[in-house]
């Protein structure tokens, strides 16, 4: 049972959606044996009724197999199952040919009511399911008509009376239009609903490609030109070189200073590349979480911010945002961001059952002003304690040079929220050398970055200009609910 439980959370919301369709697909072809076995007449011979009934089980599990393969071919999984469409209609016809001889001339008194032009309607009706699944609805009409034929031989043939005939028919055709329409319009939503999710991966996928393209793209303007004039004046210092000619010297200096330019341009390619704005995850978390059926409403704003404490909570907002997509079956999701105030709880530790997970990050001091960004939504699993996986983790190492923290935690049945503080005045971290006069020895020749370790933190949460010191007001709703996943719409 475990396995089973686990197998269905392990299913996405396509694929759960297209396994509730076919099931309900085959059960209504499956229950053939049972209308079959109310519908015989109680007054045939057991060997006739057990002959159909047995028939009708073979006629069932070929109805079974055509639906499921009419399925795959709607989905374009595989060709149009004509064979077994065809070994559906002639099992059909013997089944209502088993009844007539079981009737039998002569074997039954004068039956008004006819149950086997009752029967024949009943297994011409569970063939039309497979005709409707298989065929397109203008041949499923033209099949239905020539079972309409036959149904009309049958009944001439065991003597029903007209207003029989006439009330058999005119039930044929009706189960004929309910099954025509709740077959295609399920065989429909089926193909929709994979359309869309395919849609969904290839938007993904364009989205990667175009990032990629970008990126090759500002690699190429900021490399190309340069590499050409490192190359050029390389070769002319070889030639120099070869003649003695001291002005080598003066442009093999060039070219390291060329390559030194060219260095800090990449890093600034990758440092934009890799740097992430807090109002623009925002937005773009509202919009992917809608698109993706999940209400979602975001609430404050974090362009006060300074662009080191935007960027690190502007990664929190990607990887949470990833996290709903990916681990939760969500319906809604708030994203807040408070600022002002001070921490009240200090960094717990790891509790048990992995009820809550931690990174490496320093204790947060309760004096402090603190920017808190949550993001709680309603689509944990049952019985799934919240794991802090590298993800979290990643992002733990993110915020700890600039003294936060990142915390998650289950709230009621299905709630999950992650949390992520960050100090609006962040510690200074001490230098490594007892020398406060100037830089150290290590920080000598190209530094690896524009801003050191301690500048970088120094600058990573401190207010804007014009509001230092000053407490930054609380958060205000910035948009409304959008998007829907199964719930109300917004």
């Amino acid at each position: 049972m475990r396995d089973v439980i686990g197998w269905w959370r392990a299913c996405s919301q396509p694929e759960r959606f297209d396994l509730f369709t076919r099931a309900t697909l085959y059960l209504v072809s499956a229950s053939e044996p049972v209308t079959l076995f109310n519908a015989i007449d109680s007054r045939v011979s057991p060997v006739g009724g057990a002959v159909v009934l047995l028939l009708s089980l073979g006629h069932t599990v070929l109805c079974l197999l055509a639906v499921r393969a009419g399925v795959e071919h709607y989905l374009g999984r595989r060709d149009r199952p004509v064979r077994l469409l065809l070994a559906a209609a002639g099992m059909t016809l013997t089944v209502i040919v088993a009844c007539l001889l079981a009737n039998g001339p002569g074997s039954l008194p004068a039956d008004p009511d006819s149950w086997t032009l009752r029967v024949a309607v009943v297994v011409s009706c569970y063939f039309l399911a497979v005709l409707c699944t298989v065929a397109t609805p203008r041949y499923a009409l033209a099949g239905a008509a020539g079972m309409a034929g036959v149904l009309l031989i049958v009944g001439l043939i065991d003597a029903a009376s007209p207003e029989v005939l006439v009330s058999a028919v005119a039930t044929f055709f009706f189960g004929f239009f309910v099954l025509l329409f709740g077959f295609r319009s399920s065989l429909w939503m089926l193909g929709v609903l994979w359309e869309l999710d395919r849609s969904r991966g290839n938007q993904v996928r364009l989205a990667v490609a175009e990032e990629r393209l970008r990126f090759a793209r500002d690699l190429h303007d900021v490399l190309g030109r340069n590499l050409s004039v490192v190359a050029l004046k390389s070769e002319l210092a070889a030639q120099l070189a070869k003649r003695d000619r001291p002005r080598a010297v003066e442009e093999m200096l060039e070219v390291r200073r060329i390559a030194q330019d060219s260095l800090a341009e990449v890093r600034e390619v990758v440092r934009g590349y890799r740097s992430a704005d807090l109002d623009a995850e925002l937005a773009g978390a509202r919009s992917v979480l809608a698109s993706a059926g999940v209400r979602c409403r975001v609430l404050g704003e974090g362009h006060e911010l300074s662009p080191q404490a935007q960027s690190a909570l502007g990664w929190v907002v990607r990887e949470g945002t990833t996290n709903v997509l990916r681990h939760s079956e969500a319906i809604s999701c708030t994203v807040s961001l408070r600022r002002g105030g001070a921490a009240t709880d200090p960094v717990p530790g790891d509790l048990p059952d992995g009820d809550s997970g931690l990174g490496h990050v320093p204790t947060i001091h309760p004096d402090e002003r603190l920017v808190t960004l949550v993001m709680e939504n309603d689509g944990v699993r049952p019985g799934d304690p919240p794991q802090f996986g590298n993800g979290l983790l990643g992002l733990s190492e993110r915020l700890a040079p600039l003294g936060g923290r990142v915390t998650v935690e289950r709230r009621g049945r299905d709630r999950f929220r992650l949390t992520a503080e960050l100090p609006v005045v962040p510690p200074v971290a001490q230098p490594r050398t007892g020398r406060t006069d100037g830089p150290s020895s290590e920080s000598t020749g190209q530094p690896d970055f524009p801003l050191s370790t301690v500048d970088a933190i120094a600058t990573a949460a401190a207010p804007p200009a014009g509001a230092a010191g000053a407490d930054v007001g609380p958060a205000r709703d910035t948009g409304s609910w959008v998007g829907t996943r199964g719930g109300e719409p917004a």
